[in-house]
């Protein structure tokens, strides 16, 4: 059941993947009325909302962009960077928009960033518990097996919330990036739509992987409680 989950899942993260890279190659086509370049949206929008401290780079690969609160820097993928398309406008103003968050200690952003240290060390637990399970699963007694689930059922729920308070950390950050992209003028009339549109299909990323994440753990918790009984 585990791999069936593991699978359909898998299959809706890849169209989701696919339908984000089609969308953004599509609004990569369309010139921003305004016709200003990613980082010079992503400057522009730290300047309006008077932000000095943080730095707009340039990074390798395509969608690569987000935003470090420990630097404290935007960084933008080349495409975005150089882009002066809606896409580019949108991912830029989406990626500052986590900038304003953490200006403005926007609560969620801050909650989420506390669980880093937590989400990573139970990201290295479940896979050390994963190896001990596949090549160690035959010495593992009946005795020593409800310890390591409570450990890895743990270290999945930790997960599984970061990836829940993500959520309203992305959909935040897209909401200030549109709103100022359209009180700007920085993006018109249709091109509104299409930023929208852009950055829907980003967030439905993290949707399925919360989701994701949400339904394999509580399978695994059925799983433990059923064979508790």
């Amino acid at each position: 059941m585990a791999i069936v989950l593991f699978v359909v899942f898998l299959i809706i993260s890849f169209s989701v993947q696919g339908r984000l890279r089609s969308k953004f190659k599509k609004y990569s086509q369309v010139p921003v009325n305004s016709g200003l370049s990613g980082a010079e949206v992503a400057r522009q929008m730290l300047r309006d909302h008077g932000i000095y401290d943080v730095e707009v780079k340039s990074v390798p690969g395509e969608l690569t962009d987000h935003y470090h609160p420990t630097h404290k820097v935007i960084n933008l993928s080349e495409a975005v960077y150089h882009g002066r398309s809606v896409a580019a406008a949108a991912v830029a103003a989406h990626e500052t928009g986590h900038a304003v968050q953490h200006a403005t200690a926007y609560s969620w952003l801050e909650f989420r960033t506390t669980m880093v240290p937590l989400q990573n060390a139970s990201a290295r637990i479940l896979n050390i518990l994963i190896m001990v399970m596949i090549f160690g699963g035959m010495f593992i007694g009946g005795i020593a097996y409800q310890p390591l689930m409570l450990v890895f059922l743990g270290a999945y729920f930790i997960i599984t919330m970061f990836s829940l308070v993500t959520l309203p950390v992305e959909f935040d950050a897209s909401k200030r990036g549109l709103a100022w992209i359209n009180a700007k003028g920085i993006v018109q009339n249709n091109e509104s739509g299409m930023a929208k549109d852009a950055l829907k299909w980003a967030a439905m990323t993290y949707v399925v992987a919360a989701l994701g994440s949400l339904v394999t753990f509580l399978y695994y918790l059925m799983s433990f409680l059923g064979a508790d009984d």
